[in-house]
């Protein structure tokens, strides 16, 4: 007979072996817990302390962001009614504001409600120094630019000479700004900048060097900003190279030539040639030379400086010199004449001489008086002729 009745399974026994086993895992997992714990020490933190971490963040967060906005939307308000006093360029400044900023600053205020072990503390008090000291950067260099941007419009019309100054003015302002950031930047992390500036003065002198060309266009440019041989605008010859100074920068120099192309010139090699401003001309001296033909009757060469007196004063923007009978020429009575043009516009000179050299032509007319032009006359003699002249008789 089989026995049907159900056996209850054996009770399962743990052997020393796998107790151990047991304890080494529970021990390693501690000591993961603990080692995760100390990497991460925000995790140390309670509840309660997250939630208010949180809060801080996202409602200083979303603060700034809503403040950021509202200045913004008033600058550009300030721009189109073309403002620009101190509080529009404060406004142009702070509208430069950084999202990264603005959201570093929100952890780091989130992070005060954490407890942190000295070294962490450090750490992150070192970042937010660097971030600020970036961002005051950002503003520095924005204050810089909306000050040019003021002086630009301010005296564009009327003073060419701080117009063209400004680039250079600017760019030497914003690396100042950048280098003291830096510097302060570094001595408040702890770094001696003593040493660091005496050790890049040492080094300077090497990058000089090995920087010779660039560093000459840059003093150049100094020189062009300080001296001030030309202006943007002014229309300047540089040896073989002639055009409108579009603009001065740190290195070159840009053109714009009579035929439509850009010329750049190195501001180290505009310096060393010469150069002929025609920006700075306020008048413009004429001289020209007419000849009349030997046929003309000595009463009519009488009225001719008189002739082109009348006419040159009745143009507007003229003024007359002087007119005289200057030369016999070989085939031309010449009359040099002297009269200003009271602009330097090129275009006005060119039609004021058309407009003179046309009634000069009438006038001529009028009176019968011949322009000279060269010409050969030949006298032929017929031998026996009373008055003909004979050649000498040969020696012998």
């Amino acid at each position: 007979m089989h026995d049907n009745t159900t056996r209850a399974p054996a009770a399962t026994r743990c052997t020393p072996d796998c107790g151990q086993a047991r304890l080494r895992y529970a021990s390693g997992v501690t000591h993961i817990s603990q080692h995760l714990l100390s990497l991460m020490p925000i995790l140390r933190n309670t509840p309660f302390a997250w939630l208010q971490g949180l809060g801080a963040a996202v409602i200083i967060f979303g603060a700034s962001m809503l403040a950021r906005h509202l200045g913004r939307a008033y600058d550009r308000r300030l721009r189109a009614a073309a403002r620009a006093d101190l509080v529009a360029m404060a406004f142009q400044v702070m509208s430069r504001t950084s999202t990264f900023f603005l959201v570093s600053m929100s952890i780091f205020f989130a992070l005060q409600f954490f407890r942190w072990p000295a070294r962490e503390r450090m750490a992150i008090d070192d970042t937010i120094v660097v971030v600020i000291f970036w961002q005051v950067g950002v503003w520095g260099s924005a204050a810089i630019t909306a000050w040019l941007e003021h002086r630009r419009r301010a005296q564009r019309a009327d003073n060419l000479a701080a117009t063209s100054s400004l680039g250079v003015i600017g760019f030497i302002g914003k690396a100042v700004v950048w280098t003291m950031v830096v510097l302060l930047a570094l001595e408040n992390l702890g770094v001696d900048i003593t040493t660091l500036v005496a050790g890049l003065g040492v080094g300077g002198v090497a990058v000089a060097l090995a920087m010779q060309s660039i560093l000459g266009d840059l003093f150049a440019s100094l020189s062009i900003t300080f001296d001030q041989p030309f202006f943007v605008g002014d229309f300047i010859t540089v040896d073989n190279f002639q055009g409108t100074v579009e603009h001065i920068g740190v290195k070159s120099t840009r053109l714009s030539s009579i035929s439509g192309e850009q010329i750049v010139l190195s501001n180290s090699d505009l310096l060393k040639s010469r150069l002929r401003n025609y920006g700075r001309m306020h008048e413009r001296r004429v001289l020209f030379t007419i000849g009349v033909t030997y046929e003309t009757p000595v009463e009519l060469l009488e009225r001719i400086p008189q002739i082109l007196c009348t006419i040159i004063e009745g143009i507007a923007d003229t003024r007359f010199d002087r007119c005289h009978f200057s030369n016999h020429n070989s085939a031309s009575l010449d009359f040099e004449t002297v009269y200003y043009v009271l602009t330097a516009d090129y275009k006005r000179h060119m039609d004021i001489q058309q407009e003179m050299r046309l009634k000069l032509h009438r006038e001529f007319a009028r009176l019968g008086i011949e322009f000279a032009y060269p010409t050969q006359r030949l006298i032929m003699e017929r031998a026996g002729a009373p008055g003909a002249r004979h050649p000498p008789a040969p020696p012998g």
